[in-house]
């Protein structure tokens, strides 16, 4: 029986594309750089803000950090400007705390973004969120599962992991955690790979979390 539920952010609970595209294109802006597609920030994202902005800048780029810390700041001020969770989200939150489940996030995104996220969009729906910082290193380790998984008192064989590409699929492998890959984020289908269970709506997450 599944008492705890981890979540990756990103591309599972929230759109959060165009808010990283407008900040990622300000950040290249500022330092001359050409700007990137929707599209190619898509395919950017998911190993952390550094490397989207490393992935992003001109292979000669010699002043990442700078534009990193350009990026952090301008995306610090405008990530509720498009954001919202994807369409069921919510409900399912709602059923899961109804429930009794307890509730994660475990996302690559710096931590006091994923921690002002959550809080504005989830409230207490979500009980330990967590991303990555000096002490918690990036996906795929496992070390921030088990941080949230101590704060909530989750033990692996009642716990699952949830997200939208490879990253967390290998992320729930290396804490020995069943896995739901979802379709609705920003990897496809193929980079869902080696999940337990892989779904196409977020009310699935109820009846595979029952069928476990």
């Amino acid at each position: 029986m599944i008492k705890t539920v981890i979540f990756d952010l990103d591309g599972t609970l929230l759109n959060t594309l165009e808010d990283l595209k407008e900040s990622t294109n300000y950040a290249l802006l500022q330092f001359g750089y050409p700007e990137r597609s929707l599209e190619q920030v898509r395919n950017f994202v998911g190993n952390g803000v550094k490397k989207l902005i490393e992935r992003a800048v001109p292979s000669e780029c010699k002043n990442i950090d700078e534009c990193l810390n350009v990026f952090k700041q301008h995306y610090s001020r405008n990530m509720y400007n498009h954001t919202a969770p994807y369409n069921g989200i919510l409900d399912v939150l709602t059923q899961l705390k109804s429930n009794g489940i307890k509730t994660g996030v475990v996302s690559n995104k710096f931590d006091s973004a994923v921690k002002e996220l959550c809080r504005k969009y989830f409230g207490d729906l979500i009980d330990s969120p967590a991303g990555q910082s000096d002490n918690i290193p990036k996906k795929p380790s496992p070390k921030g599962v088990f941080k949230v998984m101590e704060e909530l008192g989750a033990e692996k064989n009642s716990t699952v992991y949830i997200g939208d590409s490879d990253v967390d699929i290998q992320t729930a492998k290396n804490a020995g955690l069943a896995s739901i890959g979802v379709t609705w984020g920003f990897r496809d289908k193929k980079n869902l790979e080696g999940a337990d269970f892989i779904i196409d709506s977020p009310h699935d997450i109820i009846k595979v979390i029952r069928s476990i």
